[in-house]
């Protein structure tokens, strides 16, 4: 049992051009972003708090905002992100992934020296907690197809095509 399973979490909903976005932080960081306001692969605590005037939930609420206003290309928020290391290392590689741009899943996993771990890469991404700011979306397939996207195809479209990424 990980040592944060008691530990506060706070939430505040917010509008987006994709829809609702669910935030959730602890005193770590930012731990969550849910599609639809509620449709995450993280585990969370059902007694959840206001996290209205959460630090940390107002300052990605501000940086999602700049981020779809065109004014914010990366985000500058304290993380708590809870996964293997593999996954960690998975994650913190998506932060690496210059706006605007695409990875395949193969050279996501090169970038963190594990090359032959595509599979794993895409199954690590799959359970992103912190989608958009840490830009799953900008992983696609070798072929430059878009496969697999915890937010659904056209909302991952819709997020490269805003990027620039995609025509």
């Amino acid at each position: 049992m990980s040592p944060h399973n008691n530990d506060t979490h706070w939430h505040v909903t917010i509008d987006s051009p994709i829809g609702p976005l669910g935030l959730v932080a602890t005193d770590q960081g930012l731990r969550a972003v849910s599609w639809r306001g509620e449709q995450t692969s993280v585990k969370l605590p059902t007694d959840m708090l206001d996290g209205s005037d959460h630090p940390v939930l107002t300052r990605a609420a501000e940086q999602i905002a700049e981020y779809f206003g065109g004014d914010r290309s990366s985000f500058d928020l304290p993380l708590d992100l809870r996964g293997t290391d593999f996954q960690v290392a998975a994650w913190r590689a998506l932060g690496d992934i210059p706006y605007g741009t695409t990875r395949s899943y193969g050279e996501q996993a090169a970038l963190i020296g594990r090359p032959k771990a595509v599979r794993a890469i895409g199954q690590a991404n799959g359970r992103n907690p912190v989608p958009i700011v840490l830009p799953c979306h900008r992983v696609i397939g070798s072929d430059g197809s878009l496969v697999g996207f915890g937010g659904g195809l056209d909302t991952k479209t819709l997020l490269l095509q805003h990027e620039g990424a995609l025509t």
